[in-house]
């Protein structure tokens, strides 16, 4: 009898793929991530559906978009309800041994369905998403070893490159240089107009000999955090290679949702529906099934994951799940696919609505948000890849036929699953701790 391919689900909070090696990032940040890519397949653009994290993974083990699956903001009354697909209740059933080393029940009861075993590392921690990779692993590897007979879907949240940033002193020296204090630094100025901001300063963001004013020195930290993490992935990596598992494992590798540095005025949170934000890393690898150093185009959604992850292992797909398995563009017995826009949401700090295509991104708000932004911005991201320019007022014709295309998908979405309102306007927005 062949035995199950195993599942090494690893997946990362507030990471955004262009600060990867594998992405075109610049600095050395991920050695080991960027070795992963290249032994697999690694898709370029590849979009939350909802942010921040709560979304972001009910929609990956769902399969539905948030629209769907009713959990569109962080906190909120919302329940997922009972008889909605999830990924590791779908695998438990077929016969796999289920982990999670997360944290993430105690935010949500659901995030524990369908899981045999649940490490959770944050419990001794005052704040919860401050455990370390090390932490993880130190918990991880000894289960590894112990059901590696075993077919496994072995799912791991890793939190370092989440704020605060505290990396590790052995990473402090990396990719900065200058005074973080320097009082004629204002690159920080605005941030402390912002709630967020007010917190920060007083906490994480003040050094004994003053607050950090230079916005560089925040992206150097960042940085730092993700080598921490890169470091991580290392470890895991090689542990997998020395049992001997590696070539019946399917590693996939994937963010709940990327990070803005100073992006448009938002100082290292991840609100607002940019690129910054909604794009992150997605990497699959499993040696004689996967193939090596290939890059998929198409535009893909974290609800696609679990349909993708149900297709390599053979299993059905529930008609409940909408996402669009892409496990043939993975393995290259399929050339076309993917979709033809990325619609995603975003309800907890902000009430809006983006649609991108391969060359244009519709953000449309419902409600008023922190900056003064206009209701619609329009980019056109082949000439204006940072989305700074709005092209809204310039280009009307433009932003009313992308507009159209996303009203009439809400109102169809709206008609299947039988409600008159959209929910980014039937609920208050408000300040509430954003992870």
């Amino acid at each position: 009898m062949t035995r199950m391919t195993n599942v090494l689900f690893i997946t990362v909070d507030s990471l955004r793929a262009d600060h990867l090696g594998c992405y075109g990032y610049h600095r050395p940040t991920s050695p080991n991530i960027d070795r992963l890519a290249s032994q697999g397949v690694l898709a370029e653009r590849f979009f939350c559906a909802g942010i921040p994290t709560q979304p972001a993974y009910t929609t990956m083990y769902t399969g539905q978009h948030p629209m769907t699956h009713g959990i569109m903001a962080h906190g909120g009354e919302a329940q997922l309800a009972k008889e909605a697909p999830f990924l590791p209740e779908l695998l438990l059933a077929e016969g796999y041994t289920t982990c999670a080393v997360d944290n993430l029940v105690q935010q949500r009861a659901w995030f524990i369905r369908g899981y045999e075993f649940y490490i959770n590392p944050g419990v001794p921690r005052a704040l919860a998403l401050g455990v370390t990779c090390e932490e993880l692993n130190h918990r991880i590897l000894p289960w590894l070893k112990m059901h590696a007979e075993e077919p496994f879907f072995l799912m791991i949240h890793y939190w370092d490159p989440h704020h605060p940033f505290y990396p590790p002193a052995r990473f402090r020296h990396l990719f900065y240089e200058g005074n973080p204090t320097d009082p004629n630094n204002h690159s920080l100025d605005n941030m402390w107009k912002h709630p967020i901001g007010a917190i920060a300063r007083d906490t994480w963001l003040r050094r004994p000999e003053g607050p950090v004013t230079d916005a560089n020195y925040v992206e150097a930290l960042y940085d730092q955090e993700i080598c921490h993490l890169d470091e991580g992935v290392g470890e895991l990596m090689a542990t997998l290679d020395e049992l001997g598992l590696s070539e019946n494992t399917l590693v996939v590798f994937v963010a709940d949702h990327g990070e803005s540095m100073a992006e448009h005025g938002i100082f290292f949170e991840h609100h607002g529906l940019y690129d910054a934000t909604i794009r992150v890393p997605f990497i699959m690898r499993q040696p004689g099934r996967v193939p090596a150093e290939v890059r998929l185009p198409q535009i893909l959604q974290q609800h696609d994951l679990a349909p993708t992850l149900l297709g390599a292992l053979g299993l059905p797909v529930p008609e409940e799940m909408e996402g669009i398995s892409f496990w043939k563009l993975v393995t290259g017995e399929a050339r076309e696919g993917g979709r033809e826009y990325a619609i995603s949401a975003e309800l907890t700090w902000q009430a809006k609505w983006s649609l991108r295509t391969d060359r244009h991104k519709l953000i449309l708000a419902r409600k008023p948000d922190f900056y003064g932004n206009p209701p619609r911005e329009c980019y056109d991201l082949l000439s204006d890849p940072k989305e700074e320019h709005n092209l809204a007022e310039e280009e009307p014709e433009l932003t009313a036929e992308l507009e159209t295309e996303l009203e009439g998908w809400i109102a169809e979405r709206l008609r299947a699953l039988g409600k008159s309102e959209d929910p980014l306007i039937e609920r208050e927005i408000g300040l509430r701790f954003v992870i």
